[in-house]
């Protein structure tokens, strides 16, 4: 991987994927004559602030402070890990981590600083700009843990020249909406392709997750209530069924992957598929799509049985100071810049996923982004897909195992739903 990361990709790495080259494992701290704090992040949040070229966001920060910022980047996993480590020594040389949304359990939670108290007496400016629900993945026990930095929230995307070959004037409004014009959509397009109506990856929560908030309910609340509206859940997965059922899912749905949600609407293969909006670029990219231009995206609808509010579902980082670290203030003004309005907007425009909302209201950054009014309009109220817990991955394979077999027809939604609480229950914190 070159040291150069083009800024469709910083948007695109960003949970689970492997973005940029890792650090060596060996790496450790490194020393200079000045002060010295040391990071432990992804690669990609190191590019984003413009570190080692004429544009660095830090540049001001760092001659204030006499301080150098050194980075020690990793691989999503691998970086939780080390992070994770290093805060459970006696102490540590690394002043800030960054945290993926879904890691920190009670348990880790008590590895780092509480933050409110420097958020009082040193706040963020601006500081409920940040989106609630990434403010709010950030809390554990009542107490703040990380400052969030980065996003990825999913939208609707939709082959605008599929929907005008189909009589479809406009993207849906609804979730019935947006099952008519799928179900019309599994067709064959004028230049021969055989397309299907909609696309979902079978592994990923995010799909029955959002289905069922578009009912009005969820898979595990904040409080780690599991399917608080459990009629909902049902009507998602018999909505899912019959996208199935009608071919309007593809029949290797069961297989079917992250990028293959990708290659399926590059190629015209699929009209709709839900994921980040960081994705526009690439769906949109003449080297690699044949509709340059014509894939957009909208909100993910919701029912119109539904009058409450669409949480979307995201994905987001944040900033935390490892509780055995020393110098916190140093390391508090570091986290403090960063989430500045005008480092954020600069690590907008370096392909970020921003997570202010009022950044998206930027004349120049709305401009160069044409999905910045529906990503705005979806971080407002996003939330994660579940919470953190030690037992999060084995329950979201029992909930993703039942989803499955609803959707292929081998379980009714109503006999998923009971296998959930059955399965799930005994994994969920007492």
């Amino acid at each position: 991987m070159t040291n150069r990361i083009t800024l469709d990709m910083t948007r695109r790495g960003f949970l689970g994927t492997a973005l940029g080259g890792a650090a060596a494992l060996a790496a450790g701290p490194s020393w200079a004559a000045a002060k010295t704090l040391n990071i432990l992040s992804h690669k990609v949040h190191e590019t984003v602030l413009g570190t080692g070229t004429d544009n660095d966001l830090m540049k001001d920060w760092k001659a204030k402070n006499d301080a150098n910022l050194v980075f020690t980047t990793f691989d999503s996993n691998p970086l939780q890990d080390r992070l994770f480590r290093e805060a459970s020594l006696p102490s540590t040389d690394y002043g800030v981590g960054y945290i993926i949304d879904n890691r920190p359990t009670a348990d880790i939670a008590k590895l780092f600083a509480p933050l409110d108290d420097f958020l009082a007496s040193a706040p963020i400016e601006n500081y409920d700009d940040i989106a609630p629900g990434l403010r709010e993945a950030m809390t554990v026990g009542g107490k703040t843990i990380g400052i969030p930095v980065r996003h990825a929230t999913g939208g609707l995307f939709y082959n605008e020249q599929l929907l005008e070959e189909a009589g479809i004037s406009a993207p849906p409004a609804t979730l019935e909406e947006l099952i008519e014009q799928a179900k019309k959509l599994t067709f064959t397009s004028k230049d021969g392709t055989p397309v299907t109506g909609m696309i979902m990856a079978s592994d990923l929560a995010v799909f029955p997750v959002s289905f069922a908030r578009a009912y009005g309910g969820d898979y595990i609340t904040k409080d780690f209530k599991l399917l608080p509206k459990p009629e909902a859940m049902e009507k998602a997965l018999a909505t899912m069924a019959d996208l199935f059922k009608a071919g309007a899912l593809p029949r290797s749905y069961a297989t079917t992957k992250n990028d293959d949600q990708v290659t399926w609407m590059q190629q015209g293969r699929a009209a709709f598929t839900m994921i980040t909006f960081a994705r526009f670029k690439q769906f949109n990219d003449p080297a690699q799509s044949k509709f340059p231009g014509r894939i957009k995206a909208v909100q993910f609808p919701k029912s119109s049985s539904y009058d409450g509010e669409m949480a979307a579902v995201t994905e987001s980082w944040g900033m935390t100071i490892p509780a055995n670290f020393a110098d916190k203030d140093l390391a508090w003004s570091y986290i403090r810049e960063v989430s500045s309005p005008r480092v954020t907007l600069g690590m907008a425009r370096n392909g970020n996923g921003p997570v202010r909302v009022s950044t998206y209201a930027d004349a120049d950054f709305a401009a160069a982004s044409p999905v910045a009014a529906a990503e705005a309009k979806a971080l407002a109220t996003a939330r994660g897909a579940f919470p953190p817990f030690p037992e999060a991955a084995r329950a979201q394979q029992l909930f993703l195992e039942d989803v499955q077999l609803a959707v292929l027809g081998r379980k009714t939604p109503a006999e998923a739903v009971e296998s959930m609480v059955t399965r799930i229950t005994p994994l969920l914190p007492s």
